[in-house]
């Protein structure tokens, strides 16, 4: 198996949980987006995106697709599938529908952006995602009182997740501290080697 990867958002996401399952994966590091590498890319990923999941079966792209491959590889409740499912996929979809929706208009605009366009959107479109990153941190914070963890208080996937932007926080300029359990969350994370570093050793991926 191939794993097509780049230290954006979602390829971060599928490389720490591969590493955190130590899922037997050969790490591709792919710039897609490229005008060179594009059409070569298609046949693995019809949209050119990354991260993709390539197996003898089949490919597997989108970040949450390939979390539930390799744990189910992995004979892992990492991706549950017992009675606590629905509650780790409603935290999955709450997290891509409004969390990380808001902060991704600053990781994308404050981080990946600049680097090929000069262009910055009216302060509205930020003044807008900050108001929903505090309303959604704060719904964050009060649903983790009194449990370690977002679903039977043991980690998930659900935890990686929901702190898909929280390594890219400082840099976008989106506050975590303000959120005392929310920190408490992404202080627990970074224990885990896997998901604090999980490009180490790997080819340096180029942001796609």
């Amino acid at each position: 198996m191939k794993l097509y990867y780049s230290p954006n958002l979602n390829p971060r996401v599928a490389v720490a949980v591969a590493r955190h399952l130590g899922s037997p994966v050969d790490f591709v590091a792919a710039s897609p987006m490229a005008p060179d590498q594009q059409e070569a890319f298609r046949p693995i990923n019809p949209n050119t995106r990354v991260p993709v999941l390539t197996t003898d079966a089949r490919n597997y792209w989108e970040a949450d697709a390939i979390a539930c491959k390799l744990s189910a590889l992995a004979g892992s409740d990492f991706w549950r599938t017992g009675d606590s499912q629905p509650e780790m996929i409603l935290w999955i979809s709450w997290a891509t529908h409004h969390l990380n929706r808001a902060g991704d208009v600053f990781y994308f605009w404050k981080l990946i952006a600049p680097s090929f366009m000069d262009f910055q959107p009216e302060q509205s479109v930020f003044d807008d995602a900050m108001r929903d990153w505090r309303q959604f941190m704060g719904v964050l914070d009060g649903q983790l009182h009194g449990r370690k963890w977002l679903v039977d208080d043991r980690l998930s996937y659900a935890d990686f997740r929901a702190a898909t932007c929280f390594p890219f926080a400082k840099a976008a300029g989106l506050p975590i501290a303000d959120f005392p359990q929310v920190q408490r969350l992404a202080d627990q994370l970074d224990q885990i080697e896997a998901w604090r570093d999980p490009f180490a050793g790997l080819t340096e991926p180029q942001v796609s």
